[in-house]
């Protein structure tokens, strides 16, 4: 009997053996899995791209998704601080390297970040080529509003691959549906046969944001179907507005006055800073205009010039649906 005891222990081993080897598999399926994992495909407005899922180093320069990023607790080794309204969370965030504004940016402190994901947009879009050459391991993520595409739909599309890349897919699909809630009720809300008209007010003057095509505000006539008070050929999208006098405001005599406060966003610590509902509520020559007089003016929120998020725009829709039904 003793004879057998080391082919019993013989057995064992190798038992033993192939349970342990056994486990060395399992635990190798998932690191493998794992591995097979650390990057995703996105499509952004350059196609198809590889983005890495979870990123370690992030650099934020796009004043749409700041507000989205900050409210998902993403958090930043670069950022256009500069840019950014203090509405923002990140401007009191003194880990995040400021890179500055888009006009004089300090590019290389981006490349110092060693960012594996930009995420840029609006007014640094144009710069897209000099940060592929910069940080060429990271992924630049560009989801700025496609022109000639809907308005609402580049929203969407935005947080959506953004909630992707962050694994803050059910965060995305909640703005999504608040926006979309909005759009429907202020819809619901207006009366076709009364007129709107949207401007910006900017050093004390007035510009005119024309339907579709004007800074901010211009979708709107869009989303909701709204009935422009005027129209002008060869409008833009500058950011300060087409020139318009407060006689060809009152002549066209909208129902409704939308507006951004262009100011309100960069210069509202400024003495000579001019609130717009000043610069429009006490207009002598705009006190005959039914939307003056009934108190029709919708305001966007104060930060919405360097904060043009989705978040905002379901803001003021809800304002503005609120508006109207009271109305």
């Amino acid at each position: 009997m003793p004879a057998q005891r080391p082919l019993a222990t013989l057995a064992l081993l190798s038992v033993a053996a192939v349970a342990l080897s056994g486990c060395a598999a399992s635990d190798a399926a998932p690191a493998a899995t794992t591995a097979a994992t650390t990057a995703i495909q996105v499509e952004d407005n350059n196609g198809s791209q590889s983005v890495p899922a979870n990123p370690s180093s992030v650099v934020a320069l796009d004043n749409r998704t700041f507000e989205t990023l900050s409210d998902w607790g993403i958090e930043l080794s670069a950022a256009a601080v500069a840019l950014m309204p203090d509405t923002i969370a990140y401007t009191q965030d003194d880990s995040i390297v400021d890179i500055g504004n888009h006009r004089e940016p300090n590019l290389e402190l981006i490349v110092a970040a060693d960012p594996d994901l930009v995420v840029s947009g609006q007014r640094f879009s144009d710069r897209d080529a000099e940060l592929a050459a910069l940080v060429p391991d990271a992924a630049i993520l560009q989801l700025e509003p496609r022109d000639g595409e809907p308005f609402d739909e580049e929203l969407r599309r935005q947080v959506t691959v953004l909630g992707e890349v962050f694994g803050k897919q059910t965060e995305a699909s909640q703005l999504v549906a608040d926006f979309d809630a909005a759009i429907e009720r202020a819809a619901a809300a207006y009366d076709g046969a009364e007129t709107t008209m949207a401007v910006t007010t900017s050093g004390g003057e007035i510009g005119y944001l024309a339907p579709s095509v004007g800074r901010t505000l211009g979708p709107i006539f869009d989303l909701l179907g709204l009935t422009p008070a005027l129209e002008v050929d060869g409008a833009t999208d500058d950011h300060q507005g087409d020139d318009i006098s407060v006689e060809a405001i009152a002549e066209a005599n909208p129902d409704w006055i939308l507006v951004m406060d262009r100011d309100a966003a960069i210069l509202a610590d400024d003495p000579e800073f001019s609130p717009a509902a000043d610069i429009l509520e006490n207009s002598e020559a705009l006190a005959g205009v039914t939307a003056v007089q009934e108190g029709h003016l919708v305001y966007m929120p104060a930060d919405t010039y360097t904060n043009e998020s989705i978040q905002t725009y379901t803001e003021f829709l809800e304002a503005f649906a609120e508006a109207l039904e009271a109305s």
